[in-house]
């Protein structure tokens, strides 16, 4: 004896609702409310159904989209290293150092270079206008290695 299965709609239509995914959550909300409207005019009771498996609230969908943007942020990243668009913090550090360095060396050498021309121009004492001179550069220095660079 075979035993006929047969589907009642109005269940169905809110087992449906229930089961949607997350991420079509609005199209769902509008489905859900009629079919939750029929279940309630119909006369035959309709058991709860079970909420569909998610982990800690996020949807399978939802956890392999954002495993997608993971990837596809990892290959845009990889993609700018290949084509020389992005270079390593450490080394843009140690590279801006460097240059800071060179032009701070640059400018406590150039008061020896031109003090003794300067003089001469301006009739002054060479060796007081070299000290003079100095004292200001390295009074500027210390005012510019005040300032903190961020490199974010």
């Amino acid at each position: 004896m075979e035993v006929a299965h047969t589907i009642e709609p109005n269940r169905a239509d809110l087992e449906w609702a229930q089961n949607t995914v997350a991420a079509r959550k609005p199209a769902a909300a509008k489905t859900a409310a009629p079919a939750a409207d029929r279940v309630r005019q119909s006369s035959t009771p309709v058991e709860p159904v079970a909420a569909p498996l998610s982990a800690g609230g996020t949807s399978l969908l939802q956890a392999r989209t954002v495993n997608e943007v993971v990837k596809a942020q990892t290959n845009k990243v990889r993609l700018a290293q290949l084509k020389g668009d992005l270079v390593d913090r450490s080394q843009a550090i140690a590279h801006v150092f460097r240059l800071a360095r060179t032009e701070r060396d640059a400018w406590l050498n150039w008061p020896a270079r031109v003090s003794a021309e300067m003089a001469a121009k301006l009739e002054v004492d060479a060796h007081e206008l070299h000290v003079a001179l100095e004292s200001a550069v390295r009074d500027h220095l210390i005012e510019l290695g005040e300032l903190r660079a961020r490199v974010d």
